[in-house]
């Protein structure tokens, strides 16, 4: 018995130390600073939203030419954070004329990167979506992680005294900038499938870095601007769950595909590995079109012709390895 309390006593003490290590009110600013600063980050107006301009048009020409350096440089310069957070904060402290405020600022902000983007794109000779517009438009389960996480970051460090280094990686990881772009992309070449997924992945980005802003916010215990009754304060988070299922549900259903086509991808490659490369066959062109129906992979060799019983047969094998519906 003696011993079981000694163990309780030392677990209560390790426990507060534990606590005490993860605090976030260490080191924490003082809160009307910090809501100072948020609210004078919000506004798109003179030079804010000419640097946003000029950002979307680097980061349209890192998209264009594929490269991820300037990509990476145009969204550090970036100033679209300053409203998402401040809409999360207006709704942790209800202040909704900071709300609508902040709504109004990343509403015009998406404006001008719409019609920034698009004209660049109109107006660019190269028109073919290279690989980092491609990732901008199929978002998934793992885009909606990075955004609330990378908005976690991004508002523990506006809250602290020391902001520390952060910012610019929180920039980076959650990708304001290359989702809209991709937008502009997909209005200027008529590829409305491009457009709506990129659109969608901004807006999941906005969304989650405004709901870890949201939850940060009520932690710490910001002050309420505005006297919001219990039935009040319902309807508002029952509203946050069912945006946050509306977005979520559809970025799994994303996810659960692209887990397939890596599948998939990974049962062809075993497939040349086993029956073509291993055997002795160079294979010098290789083409996977997954969507199509049915599937189709292409292949060339450097000195081999194959007939068509010789396909037959290697369409037969394909079917053991696991891959379906596909034309060899």
């Amino acid at each position: 018995m003696y011993f079981i309390l000694i163990l309780e006593k030392y677990i209560c003490q390790n426990m507060s130390k534990i606590l005490r290590f993860f605090d976030l009110h260490n080191g924490e600013d003082k809160k009307e600073t910090v809501l100072e600063s948020v609210v004078t980050n919000i506004s798109f107006r003179g030079a804010n939203a000419w640097i946003l301009a000029c950002a979307i048009v680097i980061a349209s020409i890192g998209l264009n030419v594929n490269s991820t350096a300037v990509i990476i440089g145009a969204m550090l310069i970036s100033p679209l954070m300053g409203p998402i957070v401040g809409a999360g904060f207006a709704l942790g402290t209800f202040d909704f004329a900071l709300l609508q405020k902040s709504i109004k600022n990343l509403l015009i902000a998406t404006g001008i990167s719409l019609l920034v983007s698009f004209l660049y794109f109109s107006l660019s000779p190269f028109k073919e979506a290279q690989s980092e517009l491609l990732a901008r438009t199929s978002p998934n389960i793992y885009d909606v992680l990075i955004a609330f996480f990378g908005g976690l970051v991004g508002v523990i460090a506006t809250t602290r005294v020391n902001k520390g280094n952060p910012i610019p990686g929180v920039a980076i990881a959650t990708a304001l900038m290359p989702p809209l772009c991709t937008a502009g992309y997909g209005l200027a070449i008529g590829n409305i499938s491009y457009f709506a997924g990129a659109l969608y992945l901004y807006i999941i980005n906005c969304v989650f870095i405004c709901l870890a802003t949201f939850v940060i916010v009520k932690y710490l215990r910001y002050p309420k601007m505005h006297y919001v009754d219990t039935q009040k304060e319902k309807r508002i988070s029952q509203s946050i769950t069912i945006i946050t299922l509306i977005l979520v549900l559809p970025s799994l259903y994303f996810a659960y595909r692209l887990l397939q086509e890596r599948k998939y991808t990974y049962k062809v490659h075993d497939f040349v590995q086993q029956e073509l490369t291993e055997k002795g066959y160079t294979v010098i062109y290789e083409r996977l079109l997954q969507n199509t129906s049915p599937k189709r992979l292409e292949l060339a060799f450097l000195a081999k012709k194959f007939s068509e019983s010789e396909i037959k047969t290697l369409e037969r094998s394909m079917k053991t390895f696991g891959i379906e519906n596909t034309d060899l």
